[in-house]
């Protein structure tokens, strides 16, 4: 007899402001930025916080406006190719993701005060930049050390540990996932048949080994507007300051999915899927205050100096589940479990940033930089809706499992003759993340996609050309990262990470006119 059972519980834009709807992982990759901007900030590498002159400085250091003597308006367009290549139990999985964008568009106005001033300038800027862009997937598969199904176990008996057993709340008429106290995947799990009642708690009935399959996409971005002042004094001494406005708008699809096993059986037909959706949206502000000096008269050498404040997040999160299985009991049952849309506003603070650069030049022909950069992704800090304070549990999972990240930016110019140009640069910037993070769901999380990756020191190599005419002048920028990280289907101890390689190439043109 094949019975077929629905469960569809309808939660369309419920506010669950009490539950763990967000991870440390969501923190990090709403702070980290790409390298973006003008094709010639890319071509070297980011490193013109001190040299200044290009619209990108906006973003770094502000007081780069204040090099401006005349008026620019310019344009940014690209193409980028993000590749990662996944291998786990003696398979290897490639996954691209092609995407054209337009990356920025700027103006500047330059104001002169007279030579004989000590203020001998005062900038205005304006700049939008596409300063992340998250298009990925990734897929796998392959027989585990581990089972997702323990993650589900260890949430429903974290609940039932607390005296929320999910008989008493699941069944027959009953919004389980309503229920602030119940974890979702917990929830999934049991309405799937997938978990068994046993004195103290929930247990299961299968092997430790399933053959899962795995796939994600993810895609969406976040724009940045910076509004500028800046101060050019004596040409000596140069003060910017920047006001940010970011619009970010995330998305991610993923599929799990397990094929079970007995303990000694040879085959089985069970299964089980789980799909997810998650969307995250929101807007923020941060300022950025910069300065860049010449300590010798005599010299075209420069040090510069910024610091960035937190950006200050209003975030909605928005995710629904589904979960098929094909359980064979006393009779088979196939279940398909829907937890309905969940809506919950957060609020995120991403951590400041300190940046200080060098720069010089000789003579009109080459110009070098160098900048290092330190950002604390410790002082990522998540808190509920206005007036329901901070998310104590996940903030101390940020401290516990984040650290800082280490910048340094390299790049130089070469003019070949005053027409043309020949850039190249290097980033390299160190882990966000301690080697044993991972991402807890909690007791009551309502998150579904367990998969998270714990990436390494990341390595960013950079070219440029550029053309310069008396007004018009035209820039073509390319750069190379790549970094490696293990990758976890779900949270276990048991679980061996898949090795992954993160590869994306960027070509950016920049069209400007200066007047």
């Amino acid at each position: 007899m094949v019975m077929k059972k629905y469960i569809i519980v309808v939660l369309s834009l419920l506010f669950l402001g009490t539950v763990k709807a967000q991870s440390l992982y969501d923190g990090v990759e709403f702070s980290n930025k790409n390298l973006s901007g003008t094709a010639r900030f890319v071509g070297m590498g980011g490193a013109m916080g001190a040299l200044g002159g290009d619209i990108s400085t906006i973003g770094t250091n502000p007081a780069g406006i204040g090099i401006y003597r005349s008026n620019d308006v310019m344009t940014s367009f690209s193409f980028s190719s993000h590749e990662i290549e996944t291998k786990y139990d003696g398979n290897k999985f490639t996954n691209n993701r092609n995407r054209g964008n337009f990356d920025n568009f700027g103006i500047v106005f330059a104001n002169n005060m007279g030579r004989y001033n000590a203020l001998r300038f005062v900038n205005f800027a304006f700049n939008y930049n596409r300063s992340k862009t998250f298009y990925k997937t990734r897929e796998m598969n392959g027989q585990l050390t581990a089972t997702q199904l323990d993650q589900m176990l260890d949430q429903a008996n974290g609940m039932y540990d607390l005296g929320y057993d999910l008989q008493d709340l699941g069944g027959e008429n009953k919004d389980i996932f309503a229920h602030p106290a119940v974890g979702w995947l917990a929830a999934l799990g049991y309405e799937g048949l997938l978990m068994d009642p046993i004195a103290g708690g929930y247990g299961t009935f299968w092997d430790d080994a399933p053959i899962s399959s795995f796939y994600s996409k993810e895609w969406g971005g976040i724009n940045q507007y910076d509004f500028n002042i800046s101060l050019n004094l004596i040409d000596r001494i140069y003060l910017g300051l920047s006001i940010g406005a970011y619009d970010l708008n995330y998305k991610k699809y993923s599929i799990y999915g397990e094929h079970l096993f007995y303990p000694d059986a040879l085959e089985s037909d069970e299964s089980y899927e789980i799909h997810t959706s998650k969307w995250i949206d929101g807007a923020g502000f941060d300022f950025k205050f910069g300065l860049i000096a010449r300590p010798f008269e005599d010299s075209p050498f420069r040090i510069g100096l910024a610091f960035h404040t937190p950006t200050y997040y209003k975030l909605t999160l928005e995710t629904e589940a589904y979960l098929f299985s094909d359980v064979y009991l006393d009779e088979m049952i196939e279940s398909d479990v829907y937890s309905g849309k969940m809506r919950s506003d957060f609020r995120l603070r991403t951590p400041w940033k300190l940046n200080v650069s060098l720069g010089h030049t000789i003579g009109t022909q080459l110009a070098l930089g160098a900048e290092y950069e330190y950002q604390d992704n410790t002082n990522i800090k998540f808190k509920y809706r206005e007036g329901d304070g901070p998310m104590t549990s996940l903030n101390k999972m940020v401290d516990d499992f984040s650290k800082g990240v280490h910048t340094l930016r390299l790049g130089a110019e070469y003019n070949v003759i005053p027409q043309f140009a020949f850039r190249v640069g290097y980033n390299y910037s160190t882990s966000s993340y301690k080697k044993e993070a991972f991402k807890d769901l909690g007791y009551n999380g309502i998150e579904t996609d367990t998969d998270y990756a714990n990436g390494e020191d990341l390595h960013r190599f950079t070219l440029g050309l550029g053309y310069r005419g008396r007004s018009f002048y035209a820039d073509l920028g390319y750069q190379y990262n790549h970094y490696k990280e293990d990758f976890y289907a779900f949270d276990n101890k048991h679980l061996v990470p898949a090795k992954a390689t993160n590869s994306r190439s960027h070509v950016v043109m920049t069209l400007g006119l200066r007047f």
